[in-house]
This record gives structure tokens, C-alpha cells and sequence, in this order.
């Protein structure tokens, strides 16, 4: 499978790099953390290292390394502005719960390494 923006989240990420001022991707990928295990983190791709892919949607690209794919596998990436509060939502098929807080999920199953 793959993972996917949105037009929204693609012009975000580029908005980001370029006032960044340099960058290939948005890298993506999971740690264990919170209430539910599992949770997002956002960072900058400089580079796309040997254990990584690499996935392009409406002209934006995501990084992701190998042992964050099987639990990103399938999602669709959006950008969401909400009062004075903005940020990336997943729609992850991977994830049974969220916790109460939004910051943290569960798998439907063990994702396999």
C-alpha cells in the first residue's frame, strides 16, 4: 500500500520546507508513548536514509523509516485548522482506539517488523 496527502497537508508541508529553506520530505513515523502505546512524530527529511520510503502525493513527499511503515501502512495524511489550533490528522487504518486525549492509539493488531 502506500500513504497519501491530502492537498491540504501537501501544501503544508510544502509551505514548511520552503520556509525552512531547504528539505526533501515531511519524515513521519511512531513511538511508544501515552495512555493508548502509540504515538506520531513529525520531523524534516534532509535526506532518505537506506531503511526508508518514500511516498509522493500532490506534489509533496513523506519519509517514512521501515519500522514506522507497517504501523502507517494505508493512512491518508490531512491538514486541519480548528479555531487558532492547526495541525496534521491521520486516517489510519491500523489504529482500533485513540485515547481520550488525541494524542495517542492502540493497533487492531501487532503490526509485524
Amino acid at each position: 500500500m502506500a500513504i497519501t496527502l491530502t492537498e491540504n497537508a501537501a501544501k503544508q508541508i510544502r509551505k514548511q520546507l520552503a520556509k525552512r529553506g531547504k528539505g526533501l520530505a515531511l519524515r513521519i513515523g511512531i513511538k511508544k508513548v501515552g495512555c493508548s502505546g502509540f504515538a506520531y512524530t513529525f520531523d524534516y527529511a534532509d535526506e532518505v536514509r537506506e531503511d526508508d520510503r518514500m511516498f509522493e502525493s500532490c506534489n509533496a513527499n513523506v519519509v517514512v523509516d521501515a519500522g514506522s511503515f507497517p504501523f502507517l501502512d494505508g493512512s491518508r495524511i490531512d491538514f486541519v485548522k480548528e479555531g487558532l489550533n492547526d495541525s496534521f490528522r491521520f486516517d489510519n487504518p491500523n489504529v482500533d482506539n485513540m485515547c481520550g486525549c488525541g494524542e495517542s492509539f492502540s493497533l487492531k493488531e501487532p503490526a509485524k517488523v
